[in-house]
């Protein structure tokens, strides 16, 4: 448990273990909700709150959960706090809820927040399991908020609702189509991946703890 620091942590989260340039997870929200930046803050926040709380509350039930049963536990917490969220934007945003419609509540299914879950929460204190929900949730949010500011430019002609493109500018509409996301995603990651393959060195060392832990 020694290595696990903060920063370790963090700089894991955030490059050389990101969840969509290394691993490519959870892409269903990039394909669904980067086509307007403001979406996708909204969507960033959620999955934070939802990935960085259940790890947290994963962590504080590690010992009292019996194994057999643990991903049926680490579900409902997830689903348990993805509720709240769905609430939350159905009372306070409800033009921002009803545009990302079911996809605030497929977070539940997305694989990176079972994923830290099951791979370190269940086998870390509750602060590291903390900070590591919370360093994947941003390093996952990066990304989409960078793909998310291209697609509207290029989709819209605007950036959070105002207009940044010049008069005359024709909208290319595939950018606000799920193949246009599917493009950004492609060259955002083979970008990062070729100009900054630094990041990604001893990128297979594991975040979880070692075998034995509870």
């Amino acid at each position: 448990m020694a290595d696990q620091t903060p920063g370790r942590i963090f700089r894991q989260g955030l490059f050389t273990e990101n969840p969509i340039v290394r691993h490519v997870l959870g892409i269903c929200s990039t394909l669904a909700v980067t086509n307007l930046v403001v979406n996708t803050l909204v969507m960033n926040a959620g999955l934070l709150f939802t990935i960085s709380m259940s790890s947290l509350t994963v962590s504080l039930l590690r010992t009292v959960t019996p194994v057999r049963i643990r991903m049926m536990v680490q579900t409902l917490i997830i689903a348990s706090y993805v509720i709240v969220v769905d609430i939350t934007l159905k009372a306070y945003l409800p033009e921002i809820s009803d545009a990302l419609g079911p996809y605030v509540g497929l977070i539940i299914t997305n694989c990176i927040v079972m994923g830290r879950c099951e791979a370190f929460a269940r086998n870390n204190p509750p602060w590291p399991s903390f900070l590591d929900g919370l360093a994947t949730g941003l390093g996952f949010s990066m990304v989409l908020l960078a793909i998310a500011v291209v697609r509207e430019i290029l989709g819209f002609g605007t950036l959070l609702g105002a207009r940044v493109m010049p008069e005359g500018f024709v909208p290319w509409t595939i950018m606000i189509m799920a193949p246009g996301a599917f493009f950004m995603l492609g060259l955002f990651v083979w970008f990062v991946r070729a100009r900054f393959p630094d990041l990604f060195e001893g990128s297979g060392e594991s975040r979880i703890a070692p075998k034995g832990s509870p």
